[in-house]
């Protein structure tokens, strides 16, 4: 049964009284978005038992099984989606990423192994290169007959791509370039497809000729012999062994010793080599060219922000099901122990959680859409590839963090059966670890972030004439003076007259949430531009050292800055759904977000004066009450992320559970009902007293 007919998918739930109804089905259509079909497509695949992954396989075994599902993939016609029609492609860029996300619920393997192959070998030949380039080599790509490695990251410089130390030098003379490792820490290191199945390379060097370096390129670069799979000259690799996760990728690092490669193999879109060393390139500046380059790139991580979040939905999935069916503790009865997810503190464990995981995958749809916009040519104007960069290293990092913290929270939430790897979470978390750290490391990508939006800020100043400019430092002096000497907590607590009720009613308003939201990221990029304002006029060691004091500061910034996006993102979503009674079970899960993250910045809010303190004292108790209505929900809310048995493939969330819990629950209801059963101890001591 396809995922889009499960029983699930296909009712409409009601909870009796003048609780709000859910349209189960129409909601998982709005969670699919723009590429249902194809995520449709791609999760019939997924639930293909050989496309599974099988826990205890050797790392030897789990690699060959999972080069063999590449090759599942490229005879059902799953990798070509995003290449030119030409090629037999179809020219669909946000389908092709929104696909092969979807393969993280068979094998986070599997989908990140592709991803080597298609998503960033291939794309670096077909956005890197040009058409002579595209014809030579990408169908050999597409059809796996090219295994290739996407050689970037070194051993010794890993996120800073710029300082990269292999180097590409001209040699007029033989009209080639020399590929060369100077030292040790240059290696390429982490590579997929490096170890064993990989022919050839995009490898990323210092571009050198006539004596000038050029900045990082990127070069195709044969690895081994097609017919005895043997190295060349020159090329070395370490196999990279086990690692704590994904061992169906076989990871290794590569050097080069002076490998030569015809001048015809740099992969020239953005910069070009004559037959004489003269160098050419349509964009002047080395700065802009460089990030251009890499820019093409961004689709690393707008699937790792996407799989991440199907990750999530699968843990929450799991976890929400078990949780409304496993019973523990006769608190509120003599005779039936209490489902996990009436206890508050399991509310508190896991709701959240589906509130952000909600977000998450609506701001994620916001990316595909900006990818798809960019790299379709409809929205292609440099102002659209640096928001694109922007969103995905916004975005990237709180998805693939909050995925982690969702696989653990599920995982503990499930006791001892979440800790059985059949279950999935511990699997998971371990394959998903790395994503935090790769496609760029999360703390790198929000500084980029926060650069931006310090450039952003300086550039609206720079707009302004004195006059505008004078009264907003007026305007932001004054403000300062009612946040720090408490005006507008005080103006809160009389506006509140003391009415936790009308504290709590304000703070579930949309406009109050964006207000706080939107205030904690405007005094956060000023209060660090203002600190760094003097580092332009700085010696260098100096301005360095400055921006050093303010890191932590900016990083913050730039988190704050993403779950506004996410806000915003569900925000928007809300706005769509037609059906009542799930708009109003939809908004009550958006506001959860959007209060848990004030509470989760509280001290912030009260630090700045931006809250009172009456008012903070309601948003505990108000999240609980929202708690509360969610709770009758939450089976639909994870049902509308549309995965069926086959995808979630865990045990406890099979139903096995509910028959357990049936089956004990009629045991000790017959047993009452009989004449033989056992007096409780404790009643015989009250009969005696």
């Amino acid at each position: 049964m396809s995922p889009a007919t499960t029983p699930a998918m296909t009712t409409r739930t009601t909870h009796g009284g003048d609780a709000p109804e859910v349209d189960v089905a129409a909601l998982g259509e709005l969670l699919l978005g723009r590429w249902a079909d194809v995520r449709r497509q791609a999760r019939a695949l997924a639930a293909n038992p050989d496309m599974h992954k099988i826990e205890g396989l050797t790392h030897t075994d789990h690699r060959a099984r999972v080069f063999g599902q590449l090759q599942v993939l490229v005879r059902e016609k799953a990798v070509h989606r995003a290449f030119p029609a030409r090629l037999g492609g179809g020219d669909d860029h946000g389908g092709n990423v929104a696909g092969f996300e979807e393969l993280v619920t068979a094998d986070p393997s599997l989908q990140i192994k592709a991803g080597v192959q298609w998503g960033l070998f291939g794309s670096a030949v077909l956005h890197l290169g040009t058409a002579g380039h595209h014809d030579k080599w990408l169908p050999g790509i597409l059809s796996l007959d090219i295994p290739g490695c996407f050689a970037m990251t070194e051993i010794g410089h890993g996120s800073d791509v710029a300082s990269i130390a292999t180097t590409a030098s001209y040699d007029p003379d033989a009209g080639q370039f020399v590929i060369h490792t100077p030292f040790r820490a240059a290696w390429k290191e982490f590579i997929g497809n490096a170890a064993l199945h990989g022919e050839a390379a995009v490898v990323f060097a210092q571009l050198i000729t006539k004596g000038v370096n050029h900045g990082v390129h990127a070069f195709y670069v044969e690895l081994r012999d097609p017919a005895t799979k043997e190295f060349l000259p020159g090329v070395r690799n370490h196999d990279d062994g086990v690692k704590g996760g994904l061992n169906g990728i076989d990871n290794g690092r590569l050097c080069f010793t002076n490998v030569r490669i015809p001048r015809t193999n740099l992969l020239n879109r953005y910069g070009d080599v004559a037959p004489d060393g003269t160098y050419s390139s349509p964009i002047a500046s080395p700065g802009r060219r460089f990030f251009t380059m890499l820019g093409t790139l961004v689709q690393g991580r707008v699937s790792l922000d996407g799989a991440a979040v199907a990750a999530a939905k699968v843990a929450l999935q799991i976890a929400i099901t078990y949780a409304g069916e496993r019973r523990q503790f006769t608190a509120a009865s003599d005779v039936d122990e209490v489902v996990l997810l009436d206890y508050q503190r399991h509310q508190r464990r896991l709701l959240p959680l589906l509130a952000t995981t909600y977000a998450a995958s609506f701001a994620h749809e916001t990316l595909l859409a900006k990818f798809d916009g960019v790299f379709s040519g409809a929205q292609d104007t440099d102002a659209d590839r640096q928001d694109l960069e922007t969103l995905a290293a916004a975005l990237k990092p709180l998805s693939t963090w909050h995925a982690l913290e969702t696989l653990q929270e599920c995982r503990e939430a499930c006791g001892g059966a979440g800790f059985m790897a059949e279950n999935r979470f511990v699997s998971l978390r371990a394959d998903l670890d790395v994503y935090a750290t790769f496609e760029g490391d999360n703390n790198v990508l929000l500084q980029l972030v926060a650069k931006r939006l310090l450039a952003d800020y300086s550039l609206e100043f720079r707009s302004m004439d004195i006059g505008v400019l004078a009264r907003f430092v007026a305007g932001a002096a004054a403000d300062l003076t009612l946040n720090k000497t408490g005006l507008r907590q005080v103006a809160q607590f009389v506006s509140d007259s003391g009415n936790a009720q009308k504290s709590a009613n304000a703070l579930k308003h949309e406009a109050t949430q964006r207000r706080l939201l939107t205030e904690r990221v405007q005094g956060m990029v000023a209060e660090v531009a203002g600190a760094l304002r003097e580092a332009a006029k700085l010696p260098k060691d100096r301005a360095a050292a400055l921006f050093n004091d303010h890191q932590h500061e900016l990083i913050q910034a730039a988190h704050a800055h993403a779950e506004l996006l996410q806000w915003e993102a569900f925000t928007d979503a809300l706005g769509t759904i037609e059906d009542a009674g799930t708009r109003r079970v939809l908004a009550r899960l958006r506001n959860l977000f959007g209060l848990t993250l004030i509470e989760k910045h509280l001290d912030w809010y009260l630090m700045n004066g931006r809250i009172s303190m009456q008012r903070a004292r309601t948003l505990g108790p108000y999240i609980n009450r929202l708690l509360a209505k969610l709770r009758p929900h939450a089976a639909d809310l994870v049902a509308a992320f549309g995965y069926g048995p086959e995808h979630l493939r865990a045990p406890i969330a099979s139903g096995v559970e509910r028959e357990r819990q049936d089956e004990a629950r009629d045991h000790y209801r017959a047993l009452r009902a009989s004449s033989g059963a056992p007096i409780d101890e404790k009643v015989l001591l009250l009969r005696k007293n």
